[in-house]
C-alpha cells in the first residue's frame, strides 16, 4: 500500500519554541518537518498544526510557522495531550452534508441519511513528543478510523528510548511508519509529476 496524495492531510503536532531545544536530535527532526510543510504547499496538500498549551511552551518555531502559513495551514492550540481529545478530529473531517432542498421538509422516517464530506482521511503525522503528544493523538486518529501516516525522521522526543518506544506502540497499533523521503515520492509516484524538480530540491536540500 502507497501513500495517497488526493487522500493525505499533513498534521504537524507540537514543534514549539521551548519544547524543540529540549528533543533528541531535534534540529533535523525540526528540518524534516519543514520539508514535510513545503513538499505539501508545492503538492497542494492541506497542512494542520497543533500547539500543547502555547501559554507555557510558546508557539511553533517561527521559521516552520511561516511554511505552515505559506501552505495555508491552519493552526490548533490544545490543552490535552491528544489534540483530537479538544476536537481535532471535526477540523481534519468535515461534517456530513445535510440533505439538500425539499428533502428536508419529509418526515424525518423519509428522509435520506446525511451524505459524508469530501474530505481526506489519510493523515500523514510528524511531531514531538514522540511518546506523549504524537502517541496519543495518533491512537485517537487511529480509532477514529484515519489511517495514520507517522513521519519517523520528523518525529523526536527528549531521549532516543521514548522516541523509539513509540514507534514500537504505533507499528502495533496500525501506524503506517515511513521517513520524508518515503513520503516525498509515495506522494509524486513518478518522474513525470509536474511538481517533481521542485520537491526534489526540498528532499535534495536534506541530504
Amino acid at each position: 500500500m502507497l501513500l495517497e496524495l488526493d487522500d493525505s492531510q499533513l498534521l504537524l503536532v507540537d514543534y514549539q519554541g521551548k519544547l524543540m531545544p529540549a528533543i533528541h536530535e531535534g534540529l533535523a527532526v525540526l528540518a524534516n518537518a519543514s520539508r514535510l510543510a513545503q513538499m505539501a504547499r508545492l503538492l497542494k496538500v492541506p497542512v494542520f498544526a497543533t500547539e500543547e498549551n502555547p501559554a507555557g511552551l510558546g508557539p511553533t518555531v517561527p521559521a516552520l510557522q511561516a511554511l505552515i502559513a505559506q501552505a495555508g495551514g491552519k493552526t490548533f492550540p490544545k490543552m490535552s495531550f491528544s489534540g483530537v481529545a479538544d476536537g481535532l478530529a471535526e477540523l481534519l473531517r468535515p461534517p456530513a452534508r445535510a440533505p439538500q432542498g425539499n428533502a428536508r421538509s419529509l418526515p424525518k422516517h423519509l428522509q435520506k441519511p446525511a451524505q459524508p464530506a469530501d474530505g481526506r482521511n489519510t493523515i500523514v503525522l510528524a511531531g514531538c513528543e514522540a511518546h506523549v503528544c504524537l502517541l496519543q493523538t495518533a491512537l485517537d486518529l487511529l480509532d477514529d478510523e484515519f489511517e495514520v501516516w507517522v513521519v519517523t525522521d520528523a518525529c523526536g522526543s527528549r531521549s532516543e528510548r521514548n522516541r523509539d518506544a513509540a514507534f514500537d506502540r504505533l507499528a502495533g497499533a496500525g501506524a503506517e511508519l515511513v521517513t520524508t523521503e518515503m513520503v516525498a515520492f509515495e506522494w509524486l509516484r513518478s518522474a513525470e509529476h509536474p511538481a517533481f524538480a521542485d520537491v526534489l530540491q526540498v528532499v535534495k536540500a536534506g541530504a
